[in-house]
């Protein structure tokens, strides 16, 4: 051993500064990690990192049952097949000093190695670097993992950016890739922020992709086979344009000929029955963050539909994106056009329109639906609105006891009749939808 050797301890005071020393360093080792390495011929070859029991075992009750347990490795080399180069030592360097080097490339890895070795910090500064470097362009890359770890906080995030850049995320390299039961789970989503057909399409571009995958022709039949009726079912072709649903899906020649005809029934004549959801998209708000005014002291079943009325003012600017109404028990239909006045003008502020399904309310006892704009409207404090709902269909729940000043969230919202049946007492337009404006 040489002199600059036999000293090293002396110019590292601390045992943090030692143990970083020992890391990646045959001196004392008694344990040798064998796993893959990638060269620049893309070829495989095996590598060799030295380790210290000691330390291994001190920071993980995994590698403390494999070298110290009832059935301790009696061999010095330890194949790692189900891991690569760059993770394991990166997964080392944290044991040894804390200290870790995530990158895009090895940041799975080592939260493989962190869950699978039981190092809980580890797994805190994998999940927080995912975080912090989450975006459209990875979410569908990182979100299959998250599941799989079991990391809800890092799950919620994933949904948040696909929920909020929904389009970006679809046209993304990674979303060609996914397993069938997350697009099936997307399909299903409520909250996506993408039009239907651009859903569509990139629906058809995954099927395209995993039928070349397969070394399969890429036609209607076969792309619909791939993707399963479940998913089929589940695009709401209904909210599509003539236009859209004519240019895009039928050249897909994905629906069926019966199935085809009944969207141009539908077309036709809203109300037609087809067998695909109806809803816009957009429909649950629960985690989108939102806020949610609720007008009512108590809501019964029996109240007749037709045109609903209501002023209302806020306090502080608010960003409006809609609103609730109530339904009827059970996935009934109703046709709405919905107009927001700013008053005394009368000026139409938004309005949208539509077919919308009644569903159980997530926090009140009452079936209804949410309406969302295109786009959020800037409501300013001290100016008065009119709500308009034109509504058909059947009977619905309707609000009893309603009060005429609500805070909600730090906003005071002030109701006033508008001629018609609704008003502030009872009626129609349970809820507001809205978020603070900055």
């Amino acid at each position: 051993m040489s002199a600059v050797k036999e000293n090293w301890q002396t110019t590292r005071p601390t045992i943090r500064e030692r143990s970083k020393f020992m890391f990646n360093n045959d001196l004392y080792s008694d344990a040798k990690f064998v796993v893959q390495m990638a060269d620049q011929g893309e070829s495989e070859t095996k590598q060799a990192i030295p380790a210290h029991k000691f330390v291994l075992s001190i920071s993980s009750p995994v590698f403390e049952a494999m070298f110290y347990g009832e059935l301790a490795e009696t061999t010095d080399s330890i194949e790692l097949p189900d891991c690569e180069y760059e993770s394991l030592l990166e997964f080392f360097r944290y044991i040894y000093s804390d200290e870790v080097n995530l990158s895009g490339s090895n940041v799975m890895g080592v939260l493989y190695l962190a869950k699978k070795y039981m190092v809980p910090s580890l797994v805190d500064k994998c999940t927080e670097f995912l975080q912090d470097n989450l975006d459209p362009s990875n979410v569908f890359s990182i979100l299959p993992s998250a599941q799989k770890y079991e990391e809800k906080n890092l799950v919620d995030q994933c949904w948040k950016v696909i929920d909020k850049q929904t389009e970006e995320a679809v046209k993304s390299d990674g979303f060609v890739t996914i397993e069938r039961s997350l697009l099936e789970t997307i399909v299903e989503r409520d909250t996506l922020g993408i039009s239907e057909v651009e859903l569509f399409k990139a629906v058809v571009q995954w099927a395209t992709k995993e039928s070349e995958t397969k070394g399969l022709v890429a036609d209607g039949q076969i792309k619909r086979r791939i993707l399963g009726e479940k998913i089929v079912k589940g695009i709401r072709f209904p909210v599509m344009t003539n236009e859209e649903f004519a240019s895009v899906v039928i050249e897909s020649k994905i629906l069926t000929l019966d199935e085809v005809a009944d969207m141009f029934k539908w077309f036709r004549v809203k109300g037609a029955q087809v067998g695909f959801p109806v809803s816009k998209r957009g429909a649950t708000m629960a985690s989108s963050g939102l806020e949610r005014c609720f007008r009512f002291g108590s809501v019964v079943p029996g109240w007749s539909n037709d045109t609903s009325r209501l002023i209302f003012s806020v306090n502080k600017n608010i960003l409006l994106h809609g609103v609730n109404l109530f339904g009827s028990e059970g996935c009934y239909l109703y046709l709405l056009n919905l107009m927001i006045y700013q008053l005394p003008d009368d000026a139409i502020v938004a309005s949208t329109n539509g077919i919308f399904a009644s569903s159980p309310h997530k926090s009140w006892n009452y079936w209804g639906f949410d309406v969302l704009l295109d786009a959020p409207v800037s409501i300013i404090k001290g100016i008065r609105y009119g709500i308009v709902a034109e509504i058909g269909g059947r009977d619905s729940f309707g609000g009893r006891n309603g009060n005429s000043h609500v805070v909600s969230s730090g906003v005071t919202i002030k109701f006033e009749d508008w001629a018609g049946t609704t008003g502030v007492k009872q009626g129609q337009l349970p809820e507001i939808i809205f978020s603070l404006q900055e």
